[in-house]
């Protein structure tokens, strides 16, 4: 399964898309408000990818944001009904992440019978949170010290968006 939109390619993960992931997930700035810490090797990465791959056996739900023959994130859904997207700093402020969800919703609606999607941001983090909000999900409550990363807390805030009628 592969969803093309006007500048990007979304697609199942594949093992040469290694460093190019590796490149994401080892920047700080990419990783500030994630649930784990930056990659510190590509042999970390890897963990992931294999998780990836494996993961669309059955339907593929989360996707490697590709453009131009390059791996730049990732988006999708991830676990349940949760989804989230990571995307390089280099190609942050472009749209990209809003043109990546705007195709990958109406196809997770389709492919599961989930009543709702949802999503975990970090409140501090203004762009996801930004995203989350311009693609129609609602806010449905907040928590405090949700993760601790490198003795750093974090809070969340949920939202959720219901399946169109």
């Amino acid at each position: 399964m592969t969803i093309a939109t006007e500048r990007l390619i979304l697609r199942a993960a594949k093992q040469n898309d290694l460093m190019d992931l590796f490149a994401i997930f080892s920047d700080r700035r990419a990783m500030r408000y994630w649930s784990t810490a930056p990659h510190d090797s590509p042999a970390r990465t890897q963990e992931h990818l294999d998780r990836l791959i494996a993961s669309t056996a059955e339907h593929l739900t989360y996707f490697v944001i590709e453009k131009d023959g390059r791996a730049i994130g990732t988006a999708g859904m991830h676990k349940a009904d949760e989804v989230g997207f990571l995307l390089h700093p280099d190609f942050w402020r472009q749209g990209i992440v809003s043109e990546a969800m705007t195709a990958i919703i109406p196809y997770l609606f389709e492919v599961t019978d989930h009543t709702q999607l949802t999503a975990d941001a970090d409140p501090r983090n203004d762009a996801s949170v930004g995203i989350l909000q311009s693609l129609g999900f609602e806010e449905t409550h907040r928590a405090e010290k949700t993760f601790c990363i490198n003795g750093e807390w974090s809070d969340s805030v949920y939202f959720a968006l219901q399946r169109p009628s």
